[in-house]
């Protein structure tokens, strides 16, 4: 239980209101109630700030705010937030029972573990792996041979990371990721038949990347592929072999890049996102969801559509695409004033 007060100066906000009033947990605010916190970050539940019964309201400081309510004020009401959901909420997620390494998991002898590494059930580690400082590895987790993980790595349940692939430090791996997969290369020889081009290549993960559940990243054919520092990849992505993603990127979910592609600094891609293979992307460019990307991109910006168009431009096409049946009964109409004039 934390005043507003104290909310304040631990998240280094801006209070309006009663600084004495208790805080005890967090919701959204539809369903807040007065001794838990809540958050407007979207103007579209603006209306709901007359109706929420929150004890304070994490807000920007241009938004309008109702009279008679609390209020934390920040920036960046998200992040806010987002502190006093750890704050109340660090001790309901249970913590694992397994410390140590368990003794079903399976290390060959020529593997290096720092004294404080967590290994759970049923793990495996092959021949000449390093693992680094106070980096946990969850149960049923495959590091083949020749893998490198870093200080600080957490690795959920169900990781396989293939030979030689190199983690950096702070590196978290969700549930059912695979890190270095084959990449997808076939020759087809004369009679149509498709010969594997076997990858040799390894996959870097560089420091505090993030990789989520289910994603798939291909180890490069000779060389690597690399995704820089700092990046995050959300469930469900694939890249291809031999890719670069640069530092900082925001990768959303089913999002495919193919081989070969560069990419640069704080670039964002919406979910179900396609890259072309061989292009480069420039520094702080983001794209809409569905963006089909087929020739690099060259500036920064925001581009939408397939093939990928600056926004304003893909915005201003969607619109006359929903009207499209006027527009060509009014093409109709004027043709047949052109023929009845001849």
């Amino acid at each position: 239980e934390k005043t507003l007060q104290e909310l304040a100066t631990l998240t280094g906000s801006k209070l309006i209101g009663d600084p004495n009033h208790r805080i005890t947990g967090v919701e959204d605010l539809e369903t807040a109630g007065p001794k838990e916190a809540s958050f407007l970050a979207n103007p579209r539940y603006r209306s709901l700030l007359s109706t929420t019964h929150a004890g304070v309201i994490c807000i920007d400081p241009d938004s309008p705010r109702v009279e008679g309510k609390n209020y934390l004020i920040s920036p960046s009401p998200t992040a806010l937030f987002q502190k006093l959901i750890e704050l109340f909420g660090k001790d309901k997620l249970p913590a694992s029972g397994f410390t140590g390494i368990h003794p079903t998991a399976v290390i060959h002898p020529s593997a290096t573990l720092a004294p404080d590494v967590t290994v759970g059930p049923h793990a495996v580690i092959d021949a000449g792996c390093k693992v680094g400082t106070k980096t946990h590895i969850g149960p049923h987790v495959v590091l083949c041979a020749g893998v490198t993980v870093g200080s600080s790595c957490y690795l959920h349940p169900h990781v396989t990371l293939r030979e030689g692939c190199i983690l950096g430090d702070r590196v978290t791996l969700q549930p059912g990721c695979v890190i270095g997969s084959c990449g997808f290369g076939y020759t087809t020889d004369a009679q149509g038949k498709h010969q594997k081009q076997h990858q040799m290549g390894i996959v870097i993960l560089e420091d505090d990347v993030e990789i989520g559940a289910n994603t798939t990243i291909d180890r490069a054919r000779f060389k690597e592929t690399r995704i820089c520092r700092g990046t995050k990849i959300d469930n469900l992505v694939q890249i291809g072999h031999n890719s670069i993603i640069g530092p900082h990127n925001l990768i959303v979910s089913q999002t495919g890049i193919s081989g070969s592609v560069t990419t640069g600094k704080y670039v964002v891609m919406g979910g179900q996102t396609g890259v072309v293979g061989h292009l480069e992307i420039a520094d702080g460019a983001m794209f809409a969801a569905r963006t089909g990307i087929k020739k690099s991109i060259k500036s920064a910006g925001k581009y939408g559509g397939n093939p990928a168009v600056p926004l304003t431009e893909h915005n201003r096409n969607q619109v006359y695409l929903r009207n499209i049946h006027e527009l060509a009964s009014k093409l109709r109409e004027l043709e047949n004033k052109l023929n009845n004039l001849s």
